[in-house]
């Protein structure tokens, strides 16, 4: 396929710059809320790191940032801390190529603050400091991916566990970028797990025999000048979506810049992923309602399609 040779042609240019900016910081607390109800307020951030393992040859070694007990939203995220109150939706995020989880740390702590649980695995021949790196090892990763989100399911009732009883695991979403993206994709096959209800591909496309299976959600956000993935790589996987779907492209935007706090498209990027996974993981109707709104600024970001 085109897209893959342009993929894979770029795999040393592929990433987006460090995220280092911290969440703006508040007073708040988290406000109980209803089982099944979205939150209202951020919550703290809490990070551990899981070293999995799919076979001596594969090791996963997983960021997971989620809702944390505490007072103060905004501050970093604190290591090992003990998760909040509830049950939260989980998020499977996949990197790009030589790339790594850390690099979406302001991104990922972001979907943690609003509420979800996100899993981010360093895959073992594509991430920044691989020994042996492999570019056409993104084909394997869907399977490490859906090796990981088994874990943290199995964690909500694994005695002992600081996620038990913490996790919607009825409530899943992939998201993805770059290589990431493809290996989102990659997940959505015939006979995937129907828990899976939402897909993000950024600066991604689409795998052979993806988008099958049970009906999930799918957001796609692409720079409209992406020198890496080209759009119509984007467009084509985009094309192929048999359910309800969208594309936000970033006007002139290239591989990914619009991950990063303080660039341009950053929050509108932001606020439409964070509302779709409200809409898709948690049912909140107004996130729904919201995602063209988030979407569109004139001159930076614009939505297509009709979730």
């Amino acid at each position: 396929m085109r897209g893959w040779r342009v993929l894979l042609a770029a795999a040393l240019l592929t990433g987006v710059s460090a995220c280092q900016a911290a969440q703006a910081a508040t007073p708040e607390a988290p406000t109980s809320r209803a089982a099944g109800a979205a939150p209202t307020v951020p919550y703290p951030v809490g990070v551990r790191t899981l070293n999995l393992a799919r076979g001596d040859d594969r090791p996963l070694p997983t960021t997971v940032w989620y809702p944390a007990d505490g007072r103060r939203a905004g501050d970093p995220a604190r290591t090992d801390a003990r998760p909040a109150a509830g049950r939260f939706p989980i998020v499977l995020f996949s990197h790009g190529l030589a790339s790594s989880p850390q690099l979406f740390t302001a991104l990922l702590t972001r979907w943690a603050s609003a509420g979800f649980v996100v899993a981010a695995p360093a895959y073992p021949h594509t991430h920044a400091r691989a020994d042996d790196f492999e570019r056409w090892d993104v084909r394997n990763q869907p399977g490490d991916a859906e090796f990981v989100l088994q874990d943290i399911i199995r964690r909500d009732t694994l005695r002992g566990d600081p996620f038990k009883g913490r996790l919607d695991v009825g409530h899943i979403a992939a998201a993805g970028h770059s290589a990431g993206g493809f290996t989102t994709a990659g997940l959505f096959t015939t006979g995937h797990d129907p828990r899976l209800r939402a897909g993000i591909v950024i600066a991604g496309g689409g795998l052979p025999g993806t988008f099958a299976g049970p009906e999930a959600s799918m957001l796609f956000v692409h720079g409209g000048a992406d020198p890496i993935v080209a759009p119509y790589v984007a467009q084509a996987a985009y094309d192929r979506v048999p359910w309800p779907k969208a594309f936000v492209t970033l006007a002139g935007q290239g591989h990914g810049e619009y991950l990063t706090p303080g660039r341009a498209g950053f929050t509108e990027a932001n606020t439409t992923m964070t509302d779709f996974l409200r809409w898709t993981l948690y049912g909140d109707k107004g996130a729904r309602t919201r995602l063209p709104i988030d979407a569109t600024l004139a001159g930076v970001s614009s939505m297509s399609g009709r979730i």
